[in-house]
């Protein structure tokens, strides 16, 4: 009885440290700085420090960004359709979610938002076109490939600065589930599949936490001075 797997060639999987690109810090300040305009920079910020998609960023309303609980509620996003028309749907794999973000990032929405956006309706969109028309995923593109060519940074796509939000949170400490939940990805597993090599390994977490103890005991024991001096005062 023949194989009937003989002769398939199973697809090589890509390794996930192999596909993905890293900006470092002075690249996006960079592409801020390059930014021509406010919506731009307002549009690198959320990415850079929510994680957001494309599609996520484009989706914002002025009442999405909550200054109170100092989150970015991702609720929608939006797309365009063959025909042209705007979509409005929610997040990819029904990723709605409560971002938590820096104060420095609060304040400079804010600031966009008083100058640039002001008004009463909520619903309001957050980044423009221009004449309150929403930001189209098109638009935003050229912009950012605008900004980055100013900044002179190669290679850089837009989708890089949510791997930036979520190498930050890595490396700061922040958990896999609660990184999952910030990104809005589907599960704990599709976290760790992507970014993987960005945690510490087993080993490295070991050797970490063998060294606290050992500093725990090299504080905690006598220092020998110490000890001579209570023999001397303990001798008769």
């Amino acid at each position: 009885m023949s194989d009937p797997s003989a002769g398939v060639t199973l697809p090589r999987v890509r390794r996930a440290e192999a596909a993905m690109r890293l900006p470092a810090p002075q690249e996006v300040a960079a592409v801020l700085a390059a930014a021509a305009e406010p919506e731009t920079r307002v549009m690198v910020l959320l990415a850079a420090g929510a994680g957001l998609r494309l599609g996520e960023l484009c989706g914002l309303q002025v009442a999405d960004v909550d200054f109170l609980r100092r989150t970015v509620r991702v609720r929608r996003q939006l797309t365009r359709a063959t025909g042209r028309a705007l979509i409005e749907s929610p997040p990819k794999y029904g990723s709605e979610r409560d971002v938590p973000v820096p104060d420095a990032l609060l304040e400079a929405v804010a600031r966009y938002v008083q100058e640039h956006r002001p008004g009463n309706h909520p619903t309001r969109w957050l980044l423009t076109e221009g004449g309150g028309a929403p930001l189209t995923q098109n638009i935003a593109s050229d912009r950012w490939r605008r900004a980055r060519r100013g900044a002179g940074v190669t290679g850089m796509r837009l989708h890089d600065l949510r791997h930036y939000f979520a190498s930050g949170l890595i490396a700061a400490g922040v958990d896999v589930v609660a990184v999952q939940r910030a990104l809005g990805h589907r599960s704990a597993s599709v976290t760790l599949n992507t970014y993987s090599h960005l945690w510490p390994s087993a080993e490295d977490r070991t050797r970490a936490a063998l060294a606290g103890l050992l500093d725990d005991l090299a504080s905690a024991a006598p220092r020998a001075e110490d000890v001579a001096d209570q023999l001397r005062t303990s001798r008769p």
